[in-house]
């Protein structure tokens, strides 16, 4: 397993302190949990870049024109 090291301010730090207390967790595991989340919007984002121009080309602007389809 690898590790991180970073530099947070002050007011970070102790919302990180509050909400891993209230969560009982650690900082480290919110950390985790939230560099998951942010990689996985980031990927999402990053597909959806590729298939927006597909599926525009197909016809397919709006919500709606999904649904007609389906």
């Amino acid at each position: 397993m690898g590790s991180l090291t970073i530099r947070i301010d002050d007011e970070l730090e102790k919302d990180l302190d509050q909400l891993a207390k209230a969560q009982h967790r650690t900082k480290s595991d919110l950390a985790r949990e939230m560099l998951r989340k942010h990689i996985a919007v980031e990927r999402f984002r990053a597909l959806r870049g590729k298939a927006l121009p597909l599926a525009e080309a197909a016809g397919y602007v709006t919500d709606d024109d999904v649904f007609r389809d389906m």
